[in-house]
């Protein structure tokens, strides 16, 4: 404890980074999808699918981490899907078909969701309860810096050298994280008495999930993220085809939207020194729901111009700033033993969730921006409903306690 209290800034920053390998895959080669479509003689709908891949190999590949986590500690585990993600990635450079690229890309998801497991696990193993949602606020800095970042570097990358250059950037990185996680983060000791075979692992991720606390804010959770994960999934159609913007103009856009989701993300810090985490998530999801709606009305009538879809996307990510870190404290609270178990099944819902909503913007793809639109709106408006509807005695609003 005293050499996390000591090194707390370079842990966070660390966490923060683990956290941000998946979302930087994914934010930095959307500026792409038109030059990789053209290079690889196919159409931007076949690319769409190897960012469902990645959604899919994140949410299976957090439930294999998640008892591995427990029961080796944290470090040995990630630095086994580090280097899984960085083989990934350089096979990622030099593909050359479309089916081969969906293919690396959920190994590399495979890779990249250790990192996020790890992360979520050592925020509960570094920090008690009280402190979660403002550690998952502070992370949300670091992880937020990637959409601003990555579609702007991933348009000047493609530009000067090509798309398959977005991979080589992302094997040095990783590369660079790697070492981070051998020199910075402290050791865990492993759990022996975490059993590996499939039925005590079963048996605990079914006591994670009978938890109500955990159910109810995983699956709202779940249901917000995903709702951004069907704009990542839309948005390089329908800002570029539809609304014409070029790789760096969605770029810069893509970044603006972004500095919402960071803006409110550390606001959230300084709203839980007078709010609840049940309350802000709430109230949070009430507007990303409202703002959903209007630009599905919008839409439908035909009267959602750039400016206007930028302004409402703007104010649906920003609400997602304070969504995410309360919803993901208060699931992972109740767990300290089985935080790694805990963190891998939330992931997992988040993730399935998401690659739900990522398929179902491909399948509705009609060359409108409907698809995208009516499927953010419907993830905000459904996970106001769980919440809206949680009874009272449902919940445990602060308790800590291990289900091993």
């Amino acid at each position: 404890m005293t050499q996390t209290k000591n090194n707390k800034f370079l842990i966070i920053l660390m966490l923060g980074l683990l956290s941000a390998i998946g979302p930087f895959s994914i934010d930095m080669y959307l500026p792409g999808f038109k030059a990789i479509a053209l290079d690889l003689q196919t159409n931007i709908e076949h690319i769409q699918l190897s960012l469902t891949s990645f959604f899919i190999g994140i949410a299976g590949g957090q439930m294999i981490y998640g008892p591995l986590l427990d029961r080796f500690g944290r470090k040995s585990p990630l630095l086994i899907g580090l280097l899984i993600y960085i083989g990934a990635s350089i096979g990622c450079v030099f593909i050359q078909s479309a089916d081969g690229l969906i293919f690396l890309r959920f190994v590399q998801a495979l890779g990249s969701c250790a990192g996020m497991v790890a992360s979520r696990a050592m925020v509960r193993d570094y920090f008690p309860p009280t402190e979660t949602a403002k550690i998952f606020s502070m992370l949300m800095l670091v992880i937020g810096i990637s959409p601003i970042l990555a579609p702007t570097i991933g348009g000047y990358i493609i530009e000067i050298w090509g798309w398959h250059y977005i991979f080589v950037f992302l094997t040095v990185l990783t590369i660079l994280i790697l070492l981070g996680v051998i020199f910075v983060l402290p050791k865990s000791k492993p759990n022996t008495t975490i059993s590996l075979l499939p039925a005590p692992i079963m048996k605990g991720f079914w006591k994670v999930l009978k938890n109500p606390q955990f159910l109810i804010y995983a699956i709202a959770g779940g249901t917000a993220s995903s709702g951004l994960y069907a704009y990542l999934s839309g948005s390089p159609f329908v800002m570029m085809e539809i609304y014409g913007l070029n790789e760096k103009q969605y770029g810069w856009v893509f970044a603006l939207l972004a500095a919402g989701l960071i803006t409110t993300s550390q606001l959230n810090t300084l709203m839980l020194k007078r709010f609840s985490s049940e309350s802000i998530s709430k109230y949070a999801l009430m507007a990303q729901a409202i703002a959903g709606s209007l630009m599905l009305i919008l839409a439908l009538s035909n009267s959602l111009t750039l400016y206007g879809i930028i302004i409402l996307i703007f104010c649906f990510l920003a609400c997602q700033g304070f969504v995410f870190p309360n919803t993901s404290a208060l699931a992972l609270n109740p767990f300290s033993k089985s935080a790694g178990s805990a963190s891998a099944l939330l992931g997992t819902i988040q993730l399935s969730i998401g690659a739900i909503a990522s398929v179902l913007v491909s399948i509705a793809h009609n060359r409108t921006n409907i698809p995208m639109v009516s499927i953010m709106a419907a993830c905000a408006i459904v996970s106001y409903l769980i919440l809206l509807f949680i009874p009272k005695n449902k919940t445990i609003n602060t308790a800590s306690l291990d289900l091993n």
